[in-house]
């Protein structure tokens, strides 16, 4: 190496010393943890666009176009004055978000503890189990964000969501997936042996609460034996919040306030239980 190639040469760079990675670790430690997961996202990437993208053009064709040509033929009036893809789309973005959250707050949460312990490597850093719980609801929360944004430009292109404040769908159906996911969270925590329970929790609770939550008709029209069912599910909260922003739905102010209390107060408890949930199974 020649005399100008070495005063030109960059520094070599240093690592830090185990205190300062240790610092970072307990600064920074949620978002390391989440980037972790972000990059076990990644190996299934397309997997992950795909449903984005698939679902709601699938759903938006079968029962926004398809059914809707039969619906709307006979009358609208029934759907506020809008049509039936309107009227839905919402519906189905808050859907897909709860549904997603419920597939992540469940299956890798039990691999996290049970299956392949994935948490018990990070725990033995300086991470605490605050940050490897925040770390995972994070990454799934950029993954509810990035989701909810393909859906919302499907129906966008669909000429489903007519007010210019549609776009903020995509933020509630990201807390509405956060709202039902983190209390499922807790729950997955908390299990010990997998002997079908996530199971039973998709066909028994997911699924009336999408059948029941207003989705395809308006819950009012529902018989009271299972009207109760929306009114504690976040996806219809997150739906009528949905519907507002997305074509101008006319409910009470007072009705909307509730509906973001709700969403808010489930992902606020949901946290809590989370966190004592983690901090319980691999200790402080």
């Amino acid at each position: 190496m020649t005399k100008a190639e070495t005063t030109t040469a960059a520094p070599a760079l240093r690592a830090h010393s185990p205190e300062v990675s240790a610092a970072k670790a307990r600064k920074w430690g949620a978002f390391y943890y989440a980037e972790q997961v972000l990059r076990v996202m990644k190996g299934y990437g397309w997997t992950i666009v795909m449903y984005g993208v698939g679902q709601p053009v699938a759903y938006l064709f079968a029962m926004g176009v398809g059914l809707a040509t039969l619906v709307d033929t006979n009358s609208t009036s029934a759907f506020g004055g809008v049509s039936y893809l309107v009227f839905i789309a919402p519906a189905l973005l808050v859907s897909a978000a709860v549904m997603t959250a419920a597939n992540e707050f469940t299956f890798p949460v039990m691999d996290g503890f049970k299956w392949r312990r994935v948490y018990y490597g990070p725990h033995a850093s300086p991470l605490t189990p605050e940050q490897i719980a925040l770390g995972q609801i994070i990454a799934v929360t950029v993954r509810l964000v990035l989701q909810s944004a393909i859906y919302f430009a499907v129906v966008a292109l669909f000429g489903a969501s007519p007010s210019p404040w549609g776009w903020a769908s995509i933020l509630v159906a990201t807390v509405a997936g956060l709202s039902f996911g983190l209390p499922l969270m807790a729950y997955a925590g908390s299990i010990k042996e997998d002997k079908g329970q996530f199971a039973m929790v998709m066909r028994f609770i997911v699924m009336p609460l999408f059948l029941f939550s207003g989705t395809f008709f308006p819950l009012d029209t529902l018989p009271l034996a299972v009207r109760w069912i929306g009114w504690i599910s976040p996806i219809w909260h997150g739906t009528e919040l949905g519907r507002v922003l997305s074509y101008g739905y006319e409910e009470a102010p007072l009705l909307t306030i509730a509906h973001v209390v709700f969403l808010l107060a489930l992902c606020a408890a949901g946290w809590v239980l989370t966190k004592r949930q983690f901090v319980k199974r691999m200790g402080g």
